[in-house]
Formats: structure tokens, C-alpha cells, sequence
């Protein structure tokens, strides 16, 4: 890959369909103090981002915060890591299949939704299968719509809310002080939106996965990452203002989709049709970055030897076919149940077995730094490196508010099912991690003896 496709993949990566869609969610559940969380979780993200590109730019790899980890604890971290993130980006691939057909459906009624999630999932598995390159070019163009809609909904927005759009006053502070003011729900609800939004913030990662196949990984890293903290300001927090200013944050129509509703509100022509395509196309990137996300990361596993060899072998075209198509095995199963099932019913399924994998995922890449700089030796770091800020006390405060959103999620019933699926899956992955580092030991020992 290009530096300027990687650029373009991480500065796009960051936007999601949980920005276009999981954000009218958030939004009623904490009230326009929404817009905190967003700031706050992003902040979180931009340490927790700056800790990896640490880690990244002295060693690019296709694993990543796995093949730090293993590094830094041994082979019981780096494949039980590794296989969460796996785990967690299969799930994610399910759910943006589903999620994509639903709107191919809205957009063209006679198509069924189990059809269109099927042609979206056959499609873009065939991309990961091809050259990485194909992989990069739809990725900067989709990557290229999202960053264009959202700076243009900022800009309407913005215009908009300072009274200057034909037929519409300024609202002022009356949608974020008059309902309820800034928390009508409690400090609580905050801290349980917190989840919704680290969801939608994943990915950001990608960029470190993707350095291992990128013709300058170090530059590509350092480019992306360092822009992380504008992309999440204007992007996310930007875009989440502007729907709160404008609007109620408890109307019907902001918790269904508040893009939409606000364009809609703003009285623009096809605004539901537009918001709806451009949905789409996040949908479909998140979907193709996930296939590939999934796939990369079961390849180096394989690679270390964490994973089944034939996930590490690599077609004619360089990819990693059977990686590629076991990360989407999920997408093709939940085509199959999406058939038979309710397309509801197999969405909430989705939605609830991710659980809080990506915040596990970050507490690891987290304790991975720290590890790192406490068993770094400074004569042989590579020049140019990214380094974490203020360390290691930054690096312990990201470690907490991570520890306090995972403790949180017991405080409600919304969230418990979510976080025992998460303890349940962190427990196995690291449990297979020990077993599998200790038949690894045993049989260096034996071979020794012989």
C-alpha cells in the first residue's frame, strides 16, 4: 500500500457506521451531554492510539498489539489478544452485513435482506482475497465519501446553527439546555453510553495492521496517528454537536437516525436517500476493513504458530485466502440465519456477543506500552519513533478510565449480559493462550532432553 492510501484508510478508518447510526443510540440514552463522552472516550482512544503507534513505528507488523504482546508476556498474551481481536472483528462483520443489507432494502424494497447481505459478504471476501492493492483502492474511496459527507454535514450544520440557512433561525442553546439540560438521565448514564461509543470508535487500529504490507509503514504510522486527535475532534465530536444543537435529543427521529433527521429537519431534498447511501458505504467499509482486520491478524497468529498453519499460508496473489475466507465465515452464517430468522432477532444476537471485547483489546495494547518501556533498551530504539506522552503516567490513567468503563457495565442490566460474554471470552482465549504456551515449553523441553 500506497503512504497515501494509508493515510486516507486511517484517517476514513475512524469513520463508521457506529458514527452514522449507533450514535442516535448514545444520544438517548445520556442526553446531550452525549457530546462529553465523545470528547472524553476520544481522548482515551488518542492515548490509547498513541501507545500503539509507540509501539508500531519500532516494529511494524501485520500482528501488531498481538506480536507486541506475545513479545512483552509471552505466546499466552499475544494469541489470546489476537484471537479476541479476531473474534471480536468477526462478529463485527456479521453485524455490518446485516446492517448493509437492511439499508440496500430500505433503499430497493424488492430486494430481500438475506440477498443483499449475501452479494455485500461475497463481494468484498473476494477483494481480500485478491492483492492487497484492490483492497486499498476500495478502501481510500470509501474512505474518500465518508470524509467528504461528514465535513459536509459539519458545514450545513454549522451554518445552520448560526441562523444563516434560508428559512431557519438559529436554535441557540434550547435543544441542549431545555430538555432536561445537559444530563436529564444522571452522571450513570454517561458511563454506560461510554461502551456504545468505544464501539464505534474501533478501529482506528487498523492503520498499525495494515503497516506490514505498506511501502513506508513507519511514515504511514506516524502520519496517521498523529492526525487521530483532529479526525476524532472534527469527525466525531464536530458531527455529534451539530445533531444536538439542531434537534431534540430525545425526538424519535434523532434516536433512528440523526444524520438523517437533521438534514430532513434542515429541509434538504433526498436527504434520506443520501444519508441512507452514505450509511451504505460505511457499512461496506467497515465490513471490508473488518474481513481484512480479521484475516491479518489469524495470519500472523498462524505465523507464530497461535493459530492452525493453513490460516498462514498465502495464496498466489500474496493474500491469506483461508485466513480471509475464516474471517468470513461469520458473515456467510448469519446470511444463512438472517434467512431464516428475523432480521432483528439476529442483529441484537450480534450486538451483544461483541461485548466489551474492544475495550479488552485496549487494556492490552495499554499494559503492552508499559511493558515495553519498562524492558526497552534505549541504545537500540530506531530513530523517529513515535513516543507516548507524559509516560508512565498518562499510560496508567488511559488504564483506569479503561478498567472504570468495563466496571461499569455491571451498574445496569443493559450492559450485564454484554460484559459476561466478555468475561466469558477472555477467560477461554486466555485460558487457550496458557495451554497453548505450555505444550509449547514442554516440547522444547522434551526436544532438549532428546
Amino acid at each position: 500500500m500506497s503512504t497515501r492510501q494509508m493515510t486516507m484508510i486511517g484517517i476514513g478508518g475512524v469513520i463508521g457506521a457506529g458514527l452514522f447510526v449507533g450514535s442516535g443510540t448514545a444520544i438517548s440514552a445520556a442526553g446531550p451531554g452525549i457530546v462529553l463522552v465523545y470528547l472524553g472516550t476520544g481522548l482515551v482512544v488518542v492515548l490509547v492510539m498513541r501507545m500503539l503507534a509507540e509501539l508500531a513505528t519500532a516494529h511494524p507488523s501485520t500482528g501488531s498489539f498481538s506480536t507486541y504482546a506475545s513479545r512483552e508476556f509471552g505466546s499466552w498474551a499475544g494469541l489470546a489478544v489476537g484471537w479476541l481481536y479476531a473474534y471480536h472483528w468477526c462478529v463485527t462483520v456479521a453485524f455490518e452485513a446485516i446492517a448493509g443489507a437492511a439499508i440496500a432494502h430500505q433503499l430497493a424494497p424488492a430486494i430481500p435482506t438475506w440477498l443483499a447481505a449475501l452479494v455485500f459478504m461475497t463481494a468484498l471476501t473476494l477483494v481480500n482475497m485478491a492483492a492487497v492493492t484492490l483492497f486499498a483502492r476500495f478502501e481510500f474511496w470509501f474512505a474518500l465519501i465518508k470524509v467528504t459527507a461528514i465535513v459536509l454535514f459539519i458545514g450545513i450544520g454549522g451554518v445552520a446553527i448560526i441562523g444563516l440557512l434560508p428559512h431557519h433561525h438559529a436554535p441557540g442553546t434550547s435543544n441542549l439546555l431545555g430538555h432536561g439540560g445537559l444530563f436529564p438521565h444522571g452522571a450513570t448514564a454517561l458511563l454506560i453510553a461510554a461502551l456504545t461509543v468505544f464501539f464505534s470508535y474501533f478501529g482506528t487500529e487498523l492503520v498499525t495492521i495494515a503497516a506490514g504490507e505498506a511501502k513506508d509503514p513507519v511514515r504511514a504510522v506516524r502520519q496517521s496517528i498523529r492526525s487521530v486527535t483532529w479526525r476524532i475532534l472534527i469527525f466525531y465530536v464536530g458531527s455529534i454537536l451539530v445533531v444536538i444543537t439542531l434537534l431534540p435529543w430525545n425526538a424519535n427521529e434523532v434516536t433512528a437516525s440523526p444524520y438523517t433527521a437533521v438534514l430532513t429537519a434542515l429541509g434538504l431534498p433526498g436527504a434520506r436517500t443520501v444519508m441512507n447511501l452514505v450509511v451504505l458505504t460505511a457499512v461496506l467499509s467497515c465490513l471490508n476493513s473488518g474481513i481484512y482486520s480479521s484475516s491479518r491478524m489469524l495470519f500472523s497468529l498462524a505465523r507464530r504458530g497461535e493459530a492452525p498453519k493453513i490460516l498462514g499460508r498465502a495464496g498466489s496473489s500474496e493474500a491469506p485466502v483461508a485466513a480471509v475466507l475464516a474471517a468470513a465465515s461469520g458473515g456467510f452464517l448469519t446470511v444463512g440465519a438472517n434467512y431464516f430468522l428475523p432480521t432483528g432477532a439476529v442483529f441484537t444476537f450480534l450486538l451483544n456477543s461483541s461485548g466489551a471485547v474492544a475495550v479488552v483489546v485496549y487494556l492490552c495494547i495499554c499494559a503492552t506500552q508499559i511493558a515495553s518501556r519498562r524492558n526497552e533498551n534505549p541504545a537500540a530504539r530506531p530513530a523517529n519513533t513515535v513516543r507516548m506522552w507524559c509516560h508512565p503516567y498518562l499510560s496508567y490513567l488511559v488504564g483506569v478510565a479503561l478498567v472504570t468503563i468495563v466496571a461499569g457495565m455491571a451498574l445496569t442490566s443493559a450492559t450485564r449480559n454484554s460484559l459476561a460474554v466478555t468475561i466469558v471470552v477472555t477467560i477461554v482465549a486466555v485460558g487457550a493462550g496458557l495451554i497453548h504456551q505450555r505444550r509449547t515449553l514442554d516440547h522444547r523441553h522434551c526436544v532438549r532432553c532428546a
